[in-house]
């Protein structure tokens, strides 16, 4: 019984090593494809962080090349100004040397209604009209006896449209009805 259980103690013995021998291979298999796993994922982000800093020079670049169009754009509309104001600056000179300033001052009048014509200018018509604090800025209100309430009734300063936005909104005096 002494040599079974020896040989059975061996045998044991030896499928408990085999098992560890198993067990180690699986674990260095696993250790393996985790590290594998490991150099793609390195791999994966390195090639994502590249991806990641082109964009960002690319999107810096494409700020730059905004700003530069935004810098010649607004150079481009000043100098379309600008000409139209000299010209009119050469006009008021002429008009200053000339002995009848009247018609230079007629000419400098048509060419500024010429360019607010272009530019899609238009003055703001308030006389009559009901107030409109979008339209129109209040500088005083009188009290009357015979008007309809809140309406214009006299203009300080004209007010001025740009196509459908207020470039400067009338300067007028609004008519209250008299209180009894």
């Amino acid at each position: 019984m002494t040599k079974k259980t020896t040989s059975s103690k061996k045998q044991t013995k030896h499928d408990s090593s085999a098992k560890k021998e198993d067990s180690i291979k699986k674990y260095k298999e696993e250790i393996k494809i985790l590290e594998d796993q490991l150099e793609k994922t390195k791999k994966d982000l390195e090639e994502t962080k590249d991806k990641l800093l082109r964009s960002y020079a690319d999107y810096q670049n494409y700020q730059k090349r905004v700003e530069k169009n935004l810098k010649q754009t607004e150079i481009e509309i000043k100098q379309v100004y600008l000409s139209e104001f000299i010209d009119i600056k050469e006009l008021l000179l002429k008009a200053l040397q000339d002995e009848n300033p009247k018609e230079g001052l007629r000419l400098i009048l048509k060419q500024i209604e010429h360019f607010f014509n272009e530019e899609h200018i238009s003055y703001i018509d308030c006389i009559g009209e009901q107030f409109d604090h979008n339209l129109h800025h209040a500088v005083t209100t009188i009290e009357q006896d015979e008007c309809e309430d809140n309406t214009v009734i006299e203009e300080i300063k004209k007010g001025y449209m740009i196509e459908d936005h207020v470039l400067r909104p009338s300067h007028v005096v609004v008519a209250k009805k008299k209180s009894s």
